[in-house]
């Protein structure tokens, strides 16, 4: 009897609880996620960092969440910024919304970029890019699918020669991280993984460096703010 009633709970459970659940989960999957490449591009063509995270909302939403996270935008790639990182590294003095270099994903570059510094020295810190898909849920909401690495070092590009920023190979560490950050917010109304999302696990980005994940896609969803 005792049985019995245990397996009618489980079956409540899984039936009633679990299952719809795990079925809003994958109902609230963005359809740009479908069709997604997994790596992103150098302007070149050479191929970049792994996409591995991504949030969906208005700019204004995204924006807003990053900088309750604590993260900040880098500023635009030009030769003064270019100067200023450099004078930073070498002096190690803090430059905490230094430029990020360009990546491109469906064929144009990041739409916004953050980061992190990591004590004084900007040579190491973490950083995301963010590219905003055309296409919106049912919700008329954007996905804004995004590379979040760590820069380990600054040094020489691999495949160009060029100055540089090296990227730690566990993209899986610094997209937790990032998302460790914005659940301390309280401005995620859901949060889901996208498992499989790699089919390739494991790559070199344009700098020669390797990376490596578990495949899976962390992607959430933020509060509206107010009109």
């Amino acid at each position: 009897m005792i049985l019995a009633f245990g397996v009618l709970l489980l079956y409540v459970a899984v039936a009633y609880l679990l299952l719809p659940v795990l079925w809003t989960r994958y109902a609230y999957r963005h359809p740009a996620l479908e069709d997604t490449p997994g790596i992103t591009y150098a302007a070149d063509g050479i191929p970049g960092d792994p996409l591995n995270v991504a949030l969906i909302g208005a700019k204004a939403e995204i924006i807003r969440i990053m900088l309750a996270a604590r993260w900040s935008p880098a500023d635009p790639l030009t030769l003064r910024s270019c100067v200023e990182i450099a004078a930073a590294t070498i002096l190690e003095r803090p430059y905490d919304d230094a430029p990020v270099s360009s990546l491109y994903l469906w064929g144009r570059k990041e739409d916004l970029a953050f980061e992190q510094p990591v004590g004084f020295d900007p040579r190491q810190r973490h950083h995301v890019r963010f590219w905003r898909s055309d296409k919106v849920d049912e919700n008329g909401r954007h996905a804004w699918v995004g590379s979040a690495t760590y820069d380990r070092s600054v040094g020489l590009s691999e495949t160009t020669g060029q100055i540089t920023h090296h990227i730690a190979a566990d993209v899986d560490a610094e997209r937790d991280h990032l998302f460790q950050d914005l659940e301390q917010t309280g401005d995620l109304a859901e949060m889901y993984i996208v498992n499989d999302f790699h089919k390739v696990r494991e790559g070199r980005n344009g700098g020669g460096d390797p990376w490596q994940t578990d495949g899976k896609l962390y992607s959430g969803i933020t509060v509206r703010g107010s009109p």
